[in-house]
């Protein structure tokens, strides 16, 4: 049912999925307040990232572990550039396909493709846990990377069940250009002027803490959240939030760990009360 949120100001920090989420939210009327973590950019030194491509277009890997949707579109972006695209698709087409969660599965059916198996835990932790059920063993394994992770103990993990893991890193992370719009949000929460913010990923957590640190505005942040309920799209994003102290107003219902149930659970939620400032929807 449309306008569920029609009045409410939702705060978001989604960087890599920022227009579907906000779109999503618009949908139930919502005011959304966009405040990205970070810019994303492409790897600085392409010649890595195009090396890999045209590696597992001459002989593709037996297996793929996708770590997160963008990355897999920068892929494709470059594949587009070094006019490979259709190779690469077709090497794609004949791997394995591993997804840590569900977003990299939504980027390969971008391009006609489906993910043999979803990780249950969208983690690194996930993801060795769920490839130990799997035999490797004298595998190619190609393994997408994403920024300011440190990959080692999963690379490890991988080799150590007998593959040979080639990995690529298609994008990098600008946190510096983003500081202001935080800042800028903090001041909002601060202010009673959002109705609830939205977490879809760990790192956000763990952003906004350092920033809130870095321009000496954590009391504000803290004093920001709690006025602001705060709605967590699943486990591993409460579990941060536990560690700095922090607490979960609102969350999926059913295990439900995606953008749609999170955005239902907030729905309802928020419906018990009216937006601040503005009358209660009917």
């Amino acid at each position: 049912m449309a306008d569920r949120l029609n009045g409410y100001r939702i705060l978001i920090l989604e960087t890599r999925e920022e227009a579907q989420f906000s779109r999503l939210l618009a949908e139930q009327g919502a005011d959304v307040l966009q405040c990205p973590m970070f810019a994303i950019h492409d790897a600085p030194d392409s010649a890595p990232v195009e090396a890999w491509i045209r590696r597992f277009v001459a002989t593709p890997c037996d297996d793929l572990v996708l770590m997160t949707g963008e990355g897999l579109r920068r892929l494709m972006k470059v594949a587009r550039r070094i006019e490979v695209e259709r190779d690469f698709i077709a090497a794609l087409a004949s791997a394995r396909k591993f997804a840590r969660g569900p977003k990299p599965g939504r980027a390969l059916r971008e391009i006609a493709l489906e993910p043999q198996v979803t990780t249950e835990k969208p983690t690194s932790e996930g993801i060795a846990e769920m490839l130990s059920r799997f035999e490797l063993g004298g595998h190619r394994l190609g393994l997408q990377l994403y920024p300011d992770k440190d990959h080692s103990a999963l690379i490890g993990a991988i080799s150590a069940r007998g593959a040979e893991v080639d990995s690529v890193l298609p994008y990098v992370y600008d946190a510096k250009a983003a500081d202001a719009s935080i800042v800028t949000a903090i001041d909002e929460m601060a202010h009673g002027r959002v109705d609830a913010i939205a977490l879809t990923s760990s790192g956000q957590v763990r952003r906004l803490v350092e920033v809130a640190q870095a321009h000496a505005c954590e009391a504000q942040l803290r004093d920001g959240l709690t006025r602001t309920p705060i709605a967590s799209v699943g486990p591993v994003v409460s579990d941060e939030l536990k560690s700095q102290g922090l607490r979960t107003d609102i969350y999926p219902a059913n295990d439900a760990y995606f953008m749609k149930p999170l955005i239902s659970a907030m729905a309802a939620a928020l419906g018990k009360s009216p937006p601040r400032g503005a009358a209660k929807p009917s």
